[in-house]
């Protein structure tokens, strides 16, 4: 009874958990051509041992899991299994957490990005007039930075010439949506305008940023103000 257990956990269990780990660790990594070569020399070698361990069974009457005489073998066949079964655990973990992963780091940027795009966009500075819009456009691909650019350069200019000056911080930034390639950002901020011989204008704005990736990084498209809902339309509740 006692060769009967060592048969089964030394000579068909550990071979056959250990190709179970490879064949896992194949279904986490979507079967990429480097891992079917390897996965298939390494089943390859423990079929053939466990197919030399039957035929010295047969023989000589004992295997690795039964041989008195080798008990360093029984330790390096758990130990392979073990390191074979603990791969595949945290290979598994680390390839099906990736989509989590990747959105908590996505959802980050965007927030960040938005953030940075519309305080921007909302401050002002006459002595610099041109910083804020610059480092607005610098998010943005090329064709959006200029059409923004060309939107502001007046603006810029006119307030400028009054000597207005405006500065705007984020209250509240929040993901509507997103999905792998595009985004959507409501921002809400706290801005202030002054001007020589007038009160200092203070009001809370709401925009909603754009946001697509290129290239792997993500880009503003677009910055446009929330409007609020009519007085007599209550929102929606959200299901």
């Amino acid at each position: 009874m006692r060769n009967a257990w060592r048969v089964f956990a030394f000579d068909i269990a550990a071979p056959l958990a250990a190709i179970a780990a490879l064949l896992l660790i194949g279904a986490a990594l979507n079967w990429r051509v480097w891992w079917v070569a390897v996965c298939s020399v390494l089943c390859l070698l423990i079929i053939e041992g466990m197919v030399v361990n039957f035929v010295l069974m047969r023989r000589d009457g004992v295997t690795v899991g039964t041989d008195d005489d080798g008990p360093g073998l029984r330790l390096a066949v758990v130990g392979l299994t073990t390191a074979a079964l603990v791969a595949a655990v945290a290979v598994s973990y680390a390839e099906w957490t990736k989509p989590d992963r990747e959105r908590a780091s996505d959802m980050a940027q965007v927030v960040r990005l938005a953030s940075e795009v519309t305080e921007a966009t909302a401050s002002f500075t006459p002595q610099d007039p041109t910083s804020s819009i610059d480092r607005a456009a610098a998010m943005m691909p090329p064709e959006q930075a200029d059409a923004y650019k060309k939107a502001f350069a007046g603006t810029a200019a006119e307030l400028a010439a009054k000597n207005v000056s405006a500065q705007a911080n984020t209250v509240s930034a929040g993901v509507e949506a997103i999905s792998p390639d595009a985004a959507s950002v409501a921002v809400v901020m706290r801005a202030t305008q002054t001007a020589p011989n007038v009160p200092p204008d203070r009001a809370v704005l709401a925009l909603r940023v754009s946001l697509a990736k290129q290239d792997g990084q993500w880009k503003v498209f677009d910055v446009t103000p929330i409007s609020p809902l009519p007085a007599d339309q209550p929102p929606q509740p959200q299901s």
